[in-house]
């Protein structure tokens, strides 16, 4: 393992400088709430008797008496998501995997579990970005009983990790392992999938067409095999140190699957303060886990919904993250894989090629990760540059990683990288701070500046596509989609539209304050503009025909109107009223009053 890159040093010393008061204060607190012994020893007679009064006889005996570890299971599952579908079986495989090892556990709770693959472009959509916050709220609810030891956490899309990390690390005394259903098996290939999409959006594809090549690209139980933000997640699992190493792309129904989660709950077990081995979350989830997860995203070309949601990780656990941070470590941080919409493998080719145990090795060894953090497996990442495999009697071995990609137009060596950097752009300019993904966008693309067309929502667009007027170069503006003003809804309808018009030979952007998700792709996009158009900002004095230039190579966002006439501009104002009720939005205007701007992370728990 390398030395360090200086650059990865210096960002993380910049984040425990800017941090130092708040996580002491977070490290204090998790501290004091370890206590000693298990904590239902401290209830009343009472409370404990509720607590066990449905377990079997073993476990009530276990509870009662003794003083062995419980762990607490917080599932996500419902049957209408494909890769929550899988979940159904773990609180079994768990419970008897933990009676093996003479610990006991208990479903703690469940936290809702929604699709934006179900949602994208319908009202539920609104709801999103915000579901973290209640998945991170009934986390909380779940574990409040203190009933528990460590805790397993189930659950593997979109918003449903982050929330249940930001949970997690509300007990940051307890530790946490998450345990993941794994990606269904590769159906249709994604490339075609988005041709046909693309045959759609001109009307050369029937409904029919559409509809079969969508269901035979999600076929089955798993997580959606592109590499959007549940993979993305995984992959932060596994990098951060939370996840066993291996158990991130495990098919479902696969004997190694389940033997993966047997192991979860027998190591939670091992990690309690009841042991020797104490590993709580709030300590493994340091300046240097965040780090690592940064340049994971970078390394992979992970989802842009990440900069929202590990900035609000962090602070959950006293760490303030910000865009700069993401910024200079993508600099250094060169693109090892190639994975759909970043090119045309999916995540089962990768991990054939060699996965996440191969990219961390590559990380490690060129100094661009850190080494030397704690994780669920034990000290040092360098426990995660295996395979793990099924040994006799269904349980888990490992085996070294090999040495070389499996497949080199998947998943590359940082020595031959596909770039030489993440990605990822800050850009900063008179329409305020917004960050842009540029790993699939062609290099001639990165500077784009036409006149733009604004809009306030994303109908919006395809209907002024269908009128022809958007047959140019242009600049698609897409405002009020920020958090206050309507939930921040992903944007991912546009993707096909623009892409067409790029396809046509024209010079296309998008600017929003919006998101756009893991599933952006080879048009520009400068996505979460702050302050966002309904707090005022910037983006809200753009007018149609406005020249406006997004530089990606030079980090800027520019509008080149004169600076007294720009000056002079009032901001535009939108009815949102009706996207503030119907469809359970008008429950959720407490989180769009309190949300706090994208580049904060958009959350209401504030920031480190």
């Amino acid at each position: 393992m390398s030395a360090l890159h200086p650059v990865v040093a210096q960002v993380t010393q910049r984040i425990v400088e800017r941090s130092r008061d708040r996580r002491a204060a977070y490290l204090a607190r998790i501290a004091t709430a370890a206590g000693r012994g298990p904590h239902r020893a401290t209830l009343s007679c009472g409370n404990l008797a509720h607590g066990f009064a449905a377990c079997s006889p073993s476990d009530k005996a276990a509870l009662r008496n003794g003083q062995a570890p419980n762990l607490g299971i917080v599932n996500a599952y419902n049957d209408m998501l494909s890769a929550h579908q899988p979940l159904e079986r773990f609180p079994f495989l768990l419970k008897q995997a933990a009676r093996g090892v003479g610990a006991t556990a208990q479903v703690a709770g469940g936290v809702p579990a929604m699709c934006d693959g179900v949602t994208q472009g319908r009202a539920g959509m609104e709801l999103s970005l915000f579901s973290r916050e209640v998945i991170a709220l009934s986390t909380a609810v779940s574990l409040s009983h203190d009933m528990f030891d460590a805790a397993l956490y189930l659950g593997v899309c979109d918003k449903i990790v982050p929330g249940l990390l930001i949970g997690a690390l509300s007990f940051g005394h307890l530790p946490a392992i998450f345990v993941p259903a794994g990606p269904m098996t590769s159906g249709l290939p994604n490339d075609e999938k988005s041709r046909v999409r693309q045959r759609y959006a001109v009307g050369e594809a029937t409904r029919e067409e559409l509809l079969e090549a969508e269901a035979q690209s999600y076929h089955g139980v798993g997580t959606c095999t592109f590499y959007g933000t549940a993979n993305s997640n995984q992959m932060l699992m596994e990098l951060m140190g939370l996840h066993l190493p291996g158990a991130s792309f495990i098919n479902p129904d696969n004997p190694l699957r389940d033997a993966l989660t047997a192991q979860a709950a027998r190591r939670a077990a091992e990690i309690t303060a009841l042991g020797e081995d104490y590993r709580p979350v709030g300590r493994i989830i340091d300046e240097r886990a965040i780090v690592n997860g940064v340049v994971g995203l970078h390394a992979t070309g992970g989802s842009t919904n990440h900069l929202l949601h590990l900035i609000a990780i962090a602070a959950a656990a006293g760490i303030e993250l910000r865009l700069e941070d993401f910024d200079a470590l993508s600099s250094v941080v060169p693109l090892l894989a190639r994975v759909y919409p970043n090119g045309s493998a999916d995540v089962n080719h990768f991990h054939a090629a060699g996965g996440l145990a191969f990219l961390i090795g590559e990380l490690l060894d060129a100094g661009l990760a850190h080494g030397d953090v704690e994780t669920i497996a034990g000290p040092g990442l360098a426990r995660y540059r295996v395979e793990a495999r099924l040994a006799p009697e269904q349980q888990v071995e490992y085996v070294p990683a090999a040495g070389l990609s499996g497949d080199p137009t998947v998943l590359r060596p940082v020595a031959d990288p596909f770039r030489a950097d993440g990605g990822l752009r800050v850009l900063h300019g008179p329409l305020g701070t917004a960050a842009i993904k540029v790993s699939a966008v062609p290099e001639d693309r990165w500077v784009i500046e036409a006149p733009c067309r604004v809009f306030s929502e994303q109908g919006q667009v395809k209907h002024a596509f269908e009128r022809g007027e958007l047959d140019r170069d242009v600049v698609v503006v897409v405002r009020f989609q920020g958090p206050r003003a309507n939930g921040m809804p992903e944007l991912h309808q546009l993707t096909p539209t623009l892409a067409v018009l790029q396809k046509r030979g024209h010079r296309v952007a998008l600017v929003t304050d919006g998101r756009m998700s893991g599933a952006s792709g080879q048009v520009p996009a400068a996505i979460h503009v702050s302050p966002e158009a309904a707090c005022g900002g910037d983006i809200g004095r753009l007018r149609d025909g406005d020249v406006v230039r997004v530089d990606a190579r030079n980090g800027k966002l520019e509008v080149l109107v004169p600076a007294d006439e720009w000056k002079l501009r009032e901001h535009a104002c939108a009815d949102l009223s009706a996207s503030h009720v119907g469809m359970g939005r008008e429950l959720f205007a407490v989180f769009r009053n309190a949300a706090a701007t994208a580049d904060l992370g958009g959350g209401i728990f504030g920031v480190a």
